[in-house]
C-alpha cells in the first residue's frame, strides 16, 4: 500500500530535518569536548520568557534535552 505523494514529501522533510538535527547535536558536543579537553570549562545560559515577559529560570524539556545531546548535566 502506497502513500499519499504529500505524506512521503513531509516524511522525507522530516527525515532531513532530524538528520540535521542529530548531526549539530553531534557537532556541539564534539565542540564542548574539544574545549574541555584543551583546559578551558563551558557554560551555556538560557533565558526563558514566561507570560508578560517576565524571565523563568526554568529549563524547559527542549533546553534538557539539548544538554544531554551536548553531554552537559543541568545545575539543580
Amino acid at each position: 500500500m502506497s502513500r499519499e505523494p504529500h505524506v512521503d514529501a513531509l516524511m522525507k522533510k522530516l527525515n532531513r530535518a532530524i538528520e540535521v538535527s542529530l548531526t549539530a547535536a553531534d557537532a556541539a558536543r564534539d565542540a564542548v569536548q574539544e574545549i574541555l579537553r584543551r583546559g578551558a570549562d563551558t557554560g551555556i545560559f538560557f533565558v526563558g520568557v514566561r507570560g508578560r515577559g517576565t524571565p523563568s529560570p526554568q529549563l524547559t524539556a527542549q533546553d534538557k534535552e539539548f544538554l544531554r545531546a551536548v553531554s552537559i548535566r543541568p545545575d539543580r
